[in-house]
């Protein structure tokens, strides 16, 4: 995060290293070139459940933007927001029909992949099912969604998932599929598509700098 401008002016990221859904507004605030400043929330210590917090997000989940008097919630909230206030660098394709694809592979993983991986799901799974549960049952969504992402992409992806320019589609690949290699084992040679895509997201500072283990509160 570069340091410019007034302390009071800068927007403020409140983010957990390891949180996927953090991770995409990292790349979005990079891609676009904002200077913004990094608010640890710790999840494992219940901080999103401090009563100070709960005034800014009363979901009690990261990430949470603040820009100014405006207080913006939830990663997919945030990004439509940080598009149409700040339209340099744009995440969304002019062309209809990709603008669509973008939309609808974004949904795929903010729908029906991550929030069946979250925090609180596999802490439900570990008591109310058993321990030795949990990664099969991210694994097993997981695998379900990549299915599905990679029959939507691969008429699609050119270097990145919708073509040779990085949109929308991935920021919410990206984190996704570094969880699905780092936390959660997945072969991602069944994948080829979404593979090739996440490598190519390597030679991205913008990709590289939002990475959970270099930010400010990253334990590992």
């Amino acid at each position: 995060m570069a340091g410019s401008g007034e302390e009071s002016k800068k927007l403020q990221l409140y983010s957990y290293w390891r949180s996927s859904c953090a991770f995409r507004v990292r790349i979005a605030l990079n891609l676009k070139g904002l200077d913004y400043e990094y608010k640890a929330v710790n999840l494992l210590k219940g901080e999103q459940r401090d009563p100070e917090y709960l005034k800014l997000n009363p979901l009690g989940y990261v990430p949470t933007l603040v820009d100014g008097d405006a207080v913006i919630a939830d990663s997919f909230a945030i990004l439509m927001y940080l598009e149409e206030k700040y339209p340099q660098r744009a995440l969304l394709p002019q062309d209809c029909q990709k603008r669509a694809i973008n939309y609808q592979a974004a949904n795929i993983v903010s729908a029906n992949i991550q929030p069946l991986q979250n925090l609180a799901v596999l802490k439900y799974i570990h008591e109310k099912v058993g321990p030795n549960e949990t990664t099969p049952w991210a694994q097993s969504h997981i695998t379900k969604g990549f299915e599905a992402l990679e029959k939507l992409l691969k008429d699609y992806a050119g270097k990145y998932a919708t073509g040779d320019e990085v949109y929308m589609a991935d920021l919410f690949l990206a984190p996704q599929i570094h969880a699905a290699i780092k936390r959660f084992e997945v072969d991602m040679n069944q994948f080829p598509t979404l593979l090739r895509v996440f490598e190519a997201y390597q030679e991205l500072p913008a990709f590289q700098d939002a990475m959970p283990e270099k930010q400010p509160d990253a334990t590992c």
